[in-house]
């Protein structure tokens, strides 16, 4: 008898979840919750310990008696695979833990929907890190896209929310055809489209960067890379926020995976200005996802816009990755890979912490614009309280986990040698300089988000009524803050964990520098360069604290009273006296002018009842993607006047095109 093996484990938890998905089609609302969710979130779990374990085995590979007859689905689990299939599992936990409370109030109806599409959206992005073929890659691929437009959809009576799913779908399949485009350039007509094909396609420079171009084209528009974002910043907030988590946590991830994969893995050996586009577009779509973070005021458009941020964050890493491999500096290339595998796994737990926050906040007072929040630290100060770590986890501060991939990523660009290439040396300084603007201002927005949803008093009535998160809630948030916390803790142990990813992709590793001086000091390089150590740096902080709070009662209680605020001279304070979410992004509004396109409605001086309206609109729809629709819609009018619906007129097309294939024919 067979031992078994990860990827044994991982194909029974692929088939659970969709038998667990076809079991909320007949199953009760109380079971749906209770068994259902639960037994996902286990699943879940088992997919991560499968995953973990697979990182130091050898990789694994399956044929499945399905698909056509000559094109069946392959499997191939090897650590790049297992990487991100820990990624997915260990955040699905949380998520689906998160769910059953959540979704508590939702009927037995759209329950049921619901409870097939999440765990076939889970099953669908299994496969696709698993997949070793094209054919099962596309299945899976659009799986996972079909199920999540009909997730964004949940509440299609809405009209907006319609629109926003025509639109993310309309994205992913352009993105799609890319991909399959990809695919078909390297598959080149020889043999079969298993992966290992393509790996011995040995294409020409011109058919490689066409291959590379079309990769990152297709996948960057679903993981929303400038210019093809458009999608994400409405199908996040119209959907329900576990699945917003879901899709901003994971799914984002797998269009990474798919880069990596297609760039490192099928296609080999790299040429330098494929690093030099990635890292371009990546710096771009970094600085354009915070500013926009910056300016909103609906919360959950806020956390998408950071999404784009941190996804061009990791495309940089990526582009850095490709250009010191292209140029033989593997060591920097791994800690570049690594800081960008890091990066990915923390946006995980960081961005599906937020999303589910945001998603309490919104059950609990039904608002989601940031104009009618605030004081919510004295409604829900459990939620605050693990909404601060994944608040100050994305903003980048120390010790917890998004500074230690972002430093990591900076050390690439700080340790980066003379390169061939002249003006890259000028670029890589330039590109540093951008990445710590973004970082900066991805803590300003972190500090409006927070500060006017949780500090301060209520901007409405109804506040005062929210209530703080149930149990499942609070498990399913625990588990993300805990993530965040041990992610940057122990940064050592992540380290090696994405070594054998690291010696896969670029044939390097960091493990044996980053952990030189043993695992309580990250040393990316030499320890007389850089180094950081995030345990004494949180124990400094806790004692700091300590004392603090010590010397406080110490020496002046007893002695502290109580007065009202100084005012002004104005004794009326109101809640509308506070700093708003439009205020807290005016000074980014102003300095970044020139790239918002903003609208302003202002009233006329003699209005008795004036009205302002201010709007910040995405310029590149109005650039790019408004000519688009105009030129379809011209098009289509033109081809809608073929049809005549008359007989003898398709008759006459008919007779001139065998007229045309004859003569093309002699």
């Amino acid at each position: 008898m067979s031992a078994v093996t990860p990827l044994d484990l991982l194909g029974a938890s692929i088939l659970g979840w969709m038998a667990l998905g076809l079991g909320g089609l007949f199953a009760p609302r109380r079971a749906i919750l209770a068994l259902i969710f639960p037994a996902g979130a286990a699943a879940a779990l088992l997919v991560a310990g499968a995953a973990l374990w697979a990182l130091g085995a050898p990789a694994e590979t399956a044929v499945l008696p399905l698909g056509l007859p000559d094109l069946p689905f392959h499997l191939h689990l090897d650590t790049l695979s297992a990487f991100f299939l820990l990624l997915l599992g260990a955040t699905t936990v949380g998520i689906s833990v998160f769910s059953i409370g959540y979704f508590r109030d939702m009927d037995r109806a759209t329950l049921s929907l619901l409870c097939l599409e999440y765990h076939f959206f889970l099953a669908a992005m299994a496969l696709v890190f698993l997949a070793d073929d094209a054919y099962l890659f596309m299945v899976a691929w659009e799986t996972m896209a079909l199920s999540s437009y009909f997730l964004v959809t949940t509440d299609h009576h809405v009209p907006e929310i319609r629109r926003a799913g025509f639109l993310y779908l309309l994205v992913a399949h352009v993105g799609a055809i890319a991909i399959l485009m990809c695919f078909g350039v390297m598959q080149g007509g020889h043999g079969d489209y298993t992966f290992a094909t393509m790996r011995d396609a040995h294409l020409t420079s011109f058919w490689a960067s066409v291959t590379f171009l079309l990769a990152l084209f297709g996948f960057g528009a679903k993981a929303g890379i400038l210019p093809l974002h458009i999608w994400l910043p409405e199908a996040h907030p119209a959907a329900p926020s576990p699945v917003s988590a879901m899709m901003s946590g994971i799914m984002l991830k797998t269009a990474v995976y798919g880069i990596l994969r297609v760039t490192f893995d099928l296609l080999g050996s790299q040429q330098w200005w494929w690093g030099t586009v990635a890292l371009t577009l990546g710096l771009l779509t970094a600085l354009f996802g915070v500013m926009f973070a910056a300016v909103q005021t609906d919360m959950k458009r806020l956390l998408a816009y950071s999404s784009i941020e941190n996804i061009g964050i990791i495309l940089v890493g990526i582009g850095l990755a490709v250009t010191f491999h292209a140029f033989h500096k593997d060591a920097l290339a791994a800690l570049a890979l690594t800081a960008t595998l890091y990066h990915a796994l923390n946006h995980a737990f960081m961005k599906g912490l937020l999303f589910l926050g945001t998603g309490s906040v919104l059950h609990a007072t039904g608002e989601r614009n940031l104009a009618k929040l605030g004081g919510l630290i004295h409604r829900m100060p459990k939620l605050a309280l693990l909404v601060l770590v994944g608040s100050l986890a994305i903003a980048g501060l120390p010790p917890l986990n998004g500074f230690v991939s972002e430093w990591l990523l900076l050390q690439a660009f700080l340790l980066s040698p003379g390169l061939p290439q002249s003006y890259l040396n000028m670029l890589i300084p330039v590109a540093a300089a951008a990445l710590v603007l973004a970082a900066a201002l991805a803590g300003y927005v972190m500090v409006k988000f927070y500060g006017i949803i949780f500090l301060g008093q209520p901007r409405d009535e109804k506040i005062a009524a929210a209530h703080d998160i149930g149990v499942w809630e609070r498990i399913g948030l625990t588990w993300l803050a805990l993530g965040c916390i041990l992610l940057g803790l122990f940064p050592v142990f992540v380290i090696l964990h994405i070594d054998p990813v690291a010696q896969l992709l670029v044939g390097h590793t960091l493990g044996s520098s980053a952990a030189q001086t043993g695992w309580l000091m990250l040393t990316p390089i030499l320890p007389e360069r850089a180094s950081y150590s995030p345990l004494v740096l949180f124990l400094i902080i806790a004692v700091g604290i300590f004392f603090t709070l010590f010397a406080v009662k110490k020496f002046y209680h007893g002695r502290l009273r109580r007065g009202p605020a100084w005012d002004c001279g104005f004794p009326e304070q109101t809640a509308r006296m506070q700093d708003s979410a439009e205020g807290f992004g005016q000074p980014i509004r102003q300095i970044f002018e020139l790239f918002f396109g903003i609208v302003r409605e202002v009233p006329s001086p003699f209005d008795k009842k004036p009205h302002y309206h201010g709007e910040t609109r995405d310029r590149l729809w109005d650039l790019v993607y408004l000519p688009i629709a105009r030129l379809t819609e011209t098009l289509s009018a033109l081809v809608g006047r073929l049809q005549h619906g008359r007989i003898h007129i398709y008759l006459l097309y008919s007779f001139v095109t065998l007229l045309a294939l004859l003569a093309f024919i002699r």
